[in-house]
This record gives structure tokens, C-alpha cells and sequence, in this order.
């Protein structure tokens, strides 16, 4: 990565030079939690009185949750760095119909949750929209168990693909079985049980991050979890959520990029500050850890219900991992810059169980795949995951991040280790959940 001024500006430009060599030293602040930033957006829209949000993330995908949200009526203050968010709830039931289609922007979580949120809405008339790339991502695995509860919500492809139509209607509470274990088919059904006809309970086949359920309960709802490791999860109607005030910790998923290039970096020395631990979203740092990973947890606290912790990491020896099975809704999001370790790590490393993550903003799965073996990784591509030989040399070339947030800061981890410069096409895509990541890299390295 470069240390140049011009990195300071990279969100605006096509692609970016990156320096292979030096290290890393120093103190690292990531930003706020994605997944909690949209929900304590959503949660305190239908909420009574006031929600005031700390360290909510103000980057793209976060400000599309907003504008849906402004364009139903909720009053919420402008979205800046350093600064507290307050959304004024309009309560269960007070969106105003919108006067134009809803613009998700790239966030996938936005029009998932949406769904759920406005899918019992009588009488109202909603249509979701995205950019190209949300346009192509599925969201059959969302209308189909809310068409259970009694939704009506029409698209391309029998409901599969946006533009989608939400024709707002009385919902009825049921018992749903979801195919996946993914947090915002989950939490979509739980947004719409709020307002349906009697309990809802929604089974996972594993457990899925558990921020709406930590949260909804902060905010008053009547929810209980059971069933083995938490997998079920029942809402029942009625009770009225009540405004909060919700810090957001640092986002895990973007703390994981500076654990990974910590620990593959020689001379490396990192602590990543004020870091979300909850449960559900920790496989990172199990994975890490079976890896020969040394990362010290400093500084345990408990903030708005959340664990919160400071991440001490160290340049070290690796050895290659295999992950599957329930494991990997822990660390979905993490497997790209995994990736980006293995190929450090001593031994063959697989990933299995993952074809979630053909559905993410790319197909990651082959995106990765695609650009680390351009870096000469030998890395090949399953139908569900990817296998990983280590120990090989990456080299610098040109690279792509195909438009991936993920993708894009899991190669410049790659570029730090490798021979020779690299070229990072399409960097501003690092700006949907860190846009300040390029300006943290610079300041890093030594």
C-alpha cells in the first residue's frame, strides 16, 4: 500500500498502487459495528421517543437505511463521523408511505431487513430498489418464509431478484424453519413478527450473529431464545419498544483485516481498540488462534449489552486451518482475508459448508480465488469453499476488487507480504464498511 498523500484520497479514485514490504506498529480504531449501525437505526425508528446512536458507522451501506427510513417520515440527524445520531421513532405502525421507490443502495442487509419491516404495514404500497449489483443478489430466501406469515411481496423472478413490490398486509405469526443460518433472514422475520397475529418462533439450522435479538430486547420487545445453542428464537406481539441510547462497537469484520495482517506481516505489532465480541461473530479469532495467531484480549468490558475488547496482535508463524459446518455464520464475512492467511500459513487450509458466500456482493468465493492466484496463490475453487496451499510466495500484479468492500481490503492485506508492487483497480469499493481504511493503512505502516 502506498504511503504516499495520494492514498489520503483513494475513496475517489480507480485504482490504487500498492507497496509491497515494510510492517505495522501502533493503535487502531475500526469503525462502528455494521450490523449493529442498521439496526439501531431500524429498531429506534419503530421505537417511541428518542434513540441516540454513538459510533454508528457513516459509511454507505448504513446511509441507505437511513434514506429509506427519512423517506417513511423518521426524523433522523445527519450521519457523521464523531458525531451522536438521534432518530425521533415514529413507533410500530407510523411509517408514511413512501412517494417514491426506496433506494437500497449495495446493502443487502438494508433490503432484507426492510422487507421484514415493512412487510406488515396494511395498507401501504413499498418498492425496494438497488444498484446493479444488489439487483442480481437473492432474495427469495427472505419473501419466501414471509410469504408464511401472509406477506405479499412481488418481483423479477417470482420475488427473487429487485425491484420488489411490498404490498402491506395483516401478517400471521407462525413457527418457520429457514433453510440457511443467516442473521438477516432472521432478522427479518423477527421485524415482521413485531406487528403479526400471535407468536412467531423462527429455527435455524445453526446459530446465526444474535445482534437483533440482544437488541430488540434492550429496546422492550417480548422475545425469548431457546433450543440448542440458541437456535430459536420467538417474538410475541404486542409490547411497545421504547427509545435507547446504543453504542456501537468496532465492527469485528473490519477489525479482522488488521488481524490477519498483523499476524502475516514480519515485525508486525497491532492493538485494535474498543472491538465487538460478541459470540456470534468471534470465529475469526478461533480460527486465528488454531492458526498459531498471537492475539492477546485486553481490556474485557461489557457496553449496551455487547462485549467489547481491545486486540493485541503479533507477527508469528502460521499453520493452515479447516473450517466447516457451524462455524462458518460465525465468520462468513471473514473468510476473504482467511483466505488471504492460509496462503501464509504452513499447510493445506480449507474452507467448507460456505456457498453463502456466492451470494454476498460478488461470488467471494470466486473472486478470491480469482485474484489470489493471480498473486501465483495455489488456491482452488469448490462448489462450497475454496482449498489453500500455503507457503507459496504471493507476487505483486495487477488486481481487482470486482467492486467487494471485502475483497478490495483482503488484497491490500495480500499486497503488504507480497514481491513486488501491486495495482488495486476499483479501491473506493473499501469505502462501504471503512472509509477511512486506505488513510489507517498509511498511517500504519512503518
Amino acid at each position: 500500500m502506498s504511503s504516499s498523500p495520494a492514498s489520503a484520497n483513494t475513496e475517489r479514485t480507480a485504482s490504487l498502487r500498492l507497496m509491497a514490504g515494510g510492517s505495522l506498529g501502533g493503535t487502531v480504531r475500526v469503525p462502528g459495528d455494521k450490523s449493529i449501525s442498521h439496526r439501531a437505526l431500524l429498531f429506534g425508528a419503530i421505537a417511541e421517543g428518542e434513540t441516540i446512536i454513538e459510533g454508528l458507522l457513516p459509511a454507505e451501506d448504513p446511509l441507505s437505511t437511513a434514506a429509506c427510513l427519512r423517506a417513511m417520515g423518521v426524523d433522523i440527524s445527519p450521519i457523521e463521523r464523531g458525531l451522536p445520531v438521534h432518530v425521533q421513532g415514529v413507533g410500530l405502525d407510523g411509517f408514511q408511505e413512501p412517494a417514491d421507490i426506496l433506494d437500497c443502495g449495495n446493502s443487502g442487509t438494508t433490503m432484507r431487513l426492510m422487507l421484514g419491516l415493512l412487510a406488515g404495514r396494511r395498507g401501504r404500497h413499498m418498492v425496494l430498489t438497488g444498484d446493479e449489483s444488489l439487483r442480481r443478489r437473492p432474495m427469495r430466501r427472505v419473501v419466501a418464509p414471509l410469504a408464511e406469515m401472509g406477506a405479499k411481496i412481488t418481483g423479477r423472478e417470482g420475488g427473487n431478484l429487485a425491484p420488489l413490490a411490498i404490498q402491506g398486509t395483516a401478517l400471521q405469526g407462525t413457527t418457520i424453519q429457514t433453510a440457511v443460518a443467516s442473521a438477516q433472514v432472521k432478522s427479518a422475520l423477527l421485524l415482521a413478527a413485531l406487528t403479526a397475529e400471535g407468536p412467531t418462533t423462527v429455527i435455524e439450522p445453526a446459530h446465526s450473529r444474535d445482534h437483533s435479538e440482544r437488541m430488540l430486547r434492550a429496546f422492550g420487545a417480548d422475545l425469548r431464545v431457546a433450543g440448542p445453542n440458541g437456535t430459536h428464537v420467538t417474538v410475541n406481539p404486542g409490547a411497545i419498544l421504547q427509545g435507547q441510547t446504543v453504542v456501537v462497537p468496532g465492527d469485528i469484520s473490519s477489525a479482522a483485516f488488521w488481524l490477519v495482517a498483523a499476524a502475516i506481516t514480519p515485525g508486525a505489532e497491532l492493538t485494535i481498540e474498543n472491538v465487538g465480541l460478541n459470540p456470534s461473530r468471534t470465529g475469526i479469532l478461533e480460527v486465528l488462534k488454531s492458526m498459531g495467531a498471537r492475539i492477546e484480549v485486553i481490556n474485557n468490558r461489557d457496553v449496551a449489552g455487547e462485549p467489547v475488547g481491545d486486540l493485541k496482535v503479533n507477527h508469528g508463524p502460521l499453520t493452515a486451518f479447516h473450517i466447516g459446518g457451524d462455524l462458518i455464520p460465525r465468520l462468513v464475512d471473514e473468510i476473504p482475508v482467511l483466505a488471504v492467511a492460509a496462503c501464509c500459513a504452513q499447510g493445506i487450509s480449507r474452507v467448507e459448508d460456505a456457498e453463502e458466500l456466492r451470494v454476498k456482493e460478488t461470488d467471494r468465493l470466486a473472486v478470491m480465488a480469482r485474484q489470489l492466484g493471480a498473486m501465483g496463490a495455489r488456491i482452488k475453487e469448490q462448489p462450497g469453499g475454496l482449498t489453500i496451499e500455503g507457503g507459496v510466495k504471493l507476487r505483486g500484479t495487477t488486481l481487482d476488487s470486482e467492486t467487494d468492500h471485502r475483497v478490495a481490503m483482503s488484497l491490500a492485506v495480500a499486497a503488504l507480504v507480497a514481491e513486488g508492487d501491486s495495482t488495486l483497480q476499483q479501491a473506493e469499493a473499501a469505502a462501504v464498511s471503512y472509509p477511512g481504511f486506505w488513510d489507517d493503512l498509511t498511517r500504519l505502516r512503518t
